[in-house]
């Protein structure tokens, strides 16, 4: 038991990773109560479906045009000081939003200030993701513990999935959705501190000889040749346009087809929580990446079933249930992508890759929640949910097929980047 604590929280052994987890810990939990209040609040005020599916979208839609000129300056920014910065413009973000609140500006009759501070979000987040990602490596410095970081990251982000939910179901009934708000902005704090002491250094760069644009077109260039690579983007993509946008409609099932309250929707969003922390343990135990890309269809499957059945289903009980089954194939899908991704990408083009990672994911969420907001409001909330669930458990069973193909080209990929060590299992690299 002691040797399995130790395998999955490895990475924590380290110091710059150690102090990072434990701010981020803290603000994703703030991050979580925001989001749980952010739909019931909308939803309360207005009663439309579309425009959640608005917010969302304007929260994610910068990522298409920022993304990319992110990705390319990734590798030559210090992106160290420039994740401090992202915390700090979330912070300031997050005060405005919680001071509108808080003072009534917001009301039922004023909502365009929520449109326009889900636009600055979306931008600053359009900034921080792909610059996050990359700076894990900067953290640990082995690229053989880079899936340990990943997953241990997944389960930090789910842990706080799993309290945040629940927290702002109950937060909103005790005080405001102003106070969950402020609680968020304040959240920012203690990653923006940790991060003041971690040390980084990056080394002297030649100067630029590619133009930005060319060197967005060279990362495009290499995942639309790179087999492995364009199948993880094109499975993310569709999972979260069809799959990963049930979230923008968990206020209406709570409140119209199970008839609760906000404290039904932080029920069910922590359930889902409990399901990723799970399965985040599960990768973080995993000493390689062998059989993670048939793991990644069959969490597909788990995640799309557990939809389907949701859908459907008007008791409480057995929608927490199938929530849990779909938060731990949802976290599991993602968090595979994201960490075969980083195992076998070449290391040049790592922040470009990223950058079109984190541009398929945060680029069809606004689209996905525009989506079923706009289905919802034609053909109602089971219906959409059920028909968005199908897509994604056909695209799954397709996946099969397509395996062989993958995994030849995978093992190709790992020898010529020299990333063969993440293939092995920990043990046996000891040994050796």
């Amino acid at each position: 038991m002691i040797n399995f604590i130790r395998r999955t929280f490895t990475s924590l052994s380290i110091k710059n990773y150690r102090l990072f987890f434990m701010g981020q810990a803290v603000s994703l939990i703030g991050t979580w109560i925001q989001r749980t209040t952010m739909g019931w609040f909308v939803y309360r005020l207005t009663g439309s479906a579309f425009l959640l599916g608005v917010v969302t979208f304007l929260s994610m839609i910068p990522s298409v045009f920022i993304s990319p000129f992110v990705g390319a300056w990734a590798d030559r920014w210090n992106r160290h000081r420039t994740l401090i910065g992202t915390q700090i413009a979330f912070f300031v973000q997050n005060a405005v939003l919680a001071t509108l609140v808080l003072t009534h500006v917001i009301n039922e009759n004023v909502i365009y200030p929520i449109l326009i501070l889900a636009f600055v979000q979306g931008a600053i987040e359009a900034v921080d993701s792909p610059i996050r990602q990359t700076f894990l490596i900067d953290l640990i410095g082995d690229k053989r513990l880079l899936p340990n970081a990943i997953a241990t990251n997944s389960a930090m982000f789910n842990g706080a999935r799993l309290i945040g939910p629940a927290l702002g179901g109950v937060m909103i009934i005790l005080f405001s959705e102003g106070v969950c708000f402020a609680i968020n902005a304040v959240s920012y704090l203690p990653i923006i501190i940790s991060l003041q002491f971690v040390k980084v250094s990056y080394p002297k760069l030649p100067p630029r000889t590619i133009s930005t644009f060319r060197k967005i077109a060279d990362g495009w260039k290499y995942v639309y040749h790179s087999f492995p690579i364009k199948f993880l983007i094109i499975n993310l993509a569709v999972y979260t346009l069809f799959g990963n946008s049930y979230s923008t409609l968990i206020p209406v099932f709570a409140k119209d087809i199970l008839h609760g309250d906000s404290g039904t929707q932080g029920l069910l969003m922590s359930t889902a929580g409990i399901g990723a922390l799970i399965g985040s343990f599960i990768l973080a135990s995993k000493s390689s990446i062998k059989g993670m890309q048939i793991r990644l269809i069959i969490v597909g499957l788990v995640a799309s079933s557990g939809l389907m059945l949701f859908s459907q289903s008007r008791s409480t009980v057995l929608s927490m249930i199938m929530m849990l089954f779909i938060g731990f194939g949802m976290m599991m899908n993602t968090a595979t992508t994201n960490t075969l991704i980083q195992s076998i990408v070449a290391d040049d083009m790592r922040g470009r890759v990223l950058s079109v990672y984190t541009m398929s994911f945060m680029s069809m969420s606004p689209f996905g929640g525009l989506l079923v907001g706009i289905l919802t409001s034609r053909i109602g909330a089971q219906s959409t949910m059920f028909i968005c669930a199908l897509i994604c458990f056909l695209w799954s069973l397709n996946g099969f097929r397509l395996m062989p193909k993958f995994t030849n080209n995978m093992l190709k990929m790992l020898v010529k980047n020299s990333n063969s060590d993440v293939y092995r299992d920990s043990r046996v690299r000891m040994e050796t």
